[in-house]
C-alpha cells in the first residue's frame, strides 16, 4: 500500500507539473504577436487599431501613430528628429533655436549675408574699448561695401527699402510687400529701369502688388507716401505691366467699404447694406468707368440712409478723398440700380 500511494503521488505531480508547463506555453502563445498578423489591421492607407478596430492618427511630431478610440500607440518612431531642447513659448524657442531666419525676398541678398549690430558690447554685454570700437566701425563699413558690390544690388538695396517705407505708411502686409519685391526683381532682370527713376518703379510696383492682392489702395494713395508725382507713377505703373505682361484685375469697389466704414465709424448693418448696393450697381454696370472710390463712398453713404445711420457728406468724403459732387452722383445713380429701390 505504501508503495501504491507512493506510486499515485508521483504520477498526480508529474500529471500536474505537465498541466502547468503547458498553461504556460498557452499563455506565452497568446501574448506573441505574429510578425506576419500586423498586416492584417493595414487597409489601404489607412492602419485600424489593433484592439478596437478604430481609426488611427498621427502625433503632432509625426513620431507616433495612435488610435483616436482608444488611445493605443501602434507605431513609434524611435529616432527622434526634433532638437534636444524644449521651448514653451516663441521667445524661448528664438532663443534657443540655433539657425537664421528663413530667407526673404524683402532683402537684396534675401537676409544670407552678415549683418554686423550696432552695438558696441562684447559676448558678455560690456562696451568695448575706443580701439576695438574704431575698429567696428571700419568692419561695418567693408562689410556695407561687400554686400552691395554691384550696382544691380546697390539698385535694389534702395528700392526694396522705399518699398518698405511706402508700404510701413500705408499699412500694407508682408504679403503684398514681398509680392511688389518680386515684381521689382522682375523689371531689374529685364533691364526696364535705365531712363526712369527707382522710387517711381518702387511705387509703381508697390500699387500693381496692392491690386494684385486685393489691397484697397488708390494710386492717389500711395502717390501720397511716394517721392515722385503722380503721374510719372501712373506712368511707370503702365509700362511695367505692359512690357512684363501681367494682368492686373479691375479693382472691386467693396475693398473699400470695410476701410471707410472703420473711419467713420459705421455699424455693421450699414456695410452689409452698402456691399449688397454695390453688387447690385456692378450687375447692372454702373461702375463702368467710375472710378471704384467713388462708387464705394457713395455705397456707404446710401446704405447710410437707407439704415439710418446718421452719415453726411462730409465725413465720407474726408475718409474716401473724393468729392461730395461725386457722392451725390453717385449715390443717385447707385439707388437706381438697386432693386425696389429709387433716389430721394
Amino acid at each position: 500500500m505504501h508503495i501504491n500511494n507512493t506510486t499515485f503521488t508521483d504520477e498526480t505531480k508529474s500529471d500536474t507539473s505537465s498541466d502547468v508547463d503547458e498553461a504556460k506555453s498557452i499563455q506565452r502563445d497568446d501574448n506573441k504577436v505574429e510578425p506576419e498578423s500586423a498586416n492584417e489591421y493595414i487597409s489601404g492607407d489607412r492602419i485600424r487599431c489593433p484592439e478596437c478596430d478604430g481609426d488611427t492618427v498621427a502625433s503632432a511630431d509625426g513620431s507616433k501613430t495612435i488610435c483616436s478610440a482608444c488611445g493605443l500607440i501602434i507605431t513609434e518612431d524611435e529616432i527622434d528628429r526634433g532638437p534636444e531642447w524644449r521651448a514653451f513659448d516663441a521667445n524661448e524657442r528664438d532663443k534657443k533655436a540655433r539657425v537664421g531666419s528663413p530667407t526673404t525676398t524683402l532683402m537684396h541678398d534675401k537676409g544670407l549675408s552678415t549683418n554686423i549690430g550696432w552695438q558696441n558690447k562684447d559676448a558678455h554685454g560690456q562696451s568695448v574699448s575706443a580701439e576695438k570700437r574704431r575698429k567696428l566701425k571700419r568692419l561695418r563699413t567693408w562689410n556695407e561695401r561687400i554686400r552691395t558690390q554691384g550696382s544691380k544690388d546697390r539698385n535694389l538695396k534702395h528700392a526694396l527699402g522705399e518699398i518698405d517705407r511706402m508700404a510701413s505708411a500705408l499699412g500694407i502686409h508682408q504679403t503684398t510687400r514681398e509680392t511688389a519685391s518680386m515684381i521689382y526683381r522682375q523689371a531689374l532682370k529685364a533691364d526696364l529701369l535705365p531712363g526712369r527713376s527707382i522710387e517711381a518703379v518702387a511705387t509703381a510696383v508697390l500699387y500693381a502688388s496692392s491690386r494684385m492682392d486685393g489691397v484697397a489702395r488708390s494710386i492717389d494713395e500711395v502717390a501720397t507716401v511716394s517721392r515722385v508725382p503722380t503721374l510719372e507713377i501712373k506712368r511707370t505703373y503702365r509700362y511695367i505691366i505692359r512690357e512684363l505682361d501681367i494682368q492686373i484685375p479691375p479693382t472691386n469697389p467693396i475693398e473699400y467699404i470695410g476701410r471707410f466704414a472703420s473711419a467713420v465709424g459705421c455699424d455693421d448693418e450699414t456695410k452689409r447694406r452698402a456691399r449688397a448696393l454695390i453688387q447690385q450697381a456692378t450687375s447692372k454696370g454702373v461702375h463702368s468707368g467710375k472710378h471704384p472710390v467713388g462708387i464705394a463712398a457713395s455705397a456707404l453713404y446710401a446704405a447710410g440712409q437707407l439704415c439710418d445711420a446718421k452719415l453726411t457728406q462730409s465725413e465720407i468724403s474726408k475718409a474716401a478723398d473724393v468729392s461730395e459732387v461725386t457722392i451725390r452722383n453717385r449715390y443717385r445713380e447707385i439707388l437706381e440700380a438697386s432693386e425696389g429701390v429709387t433716389s430721394p
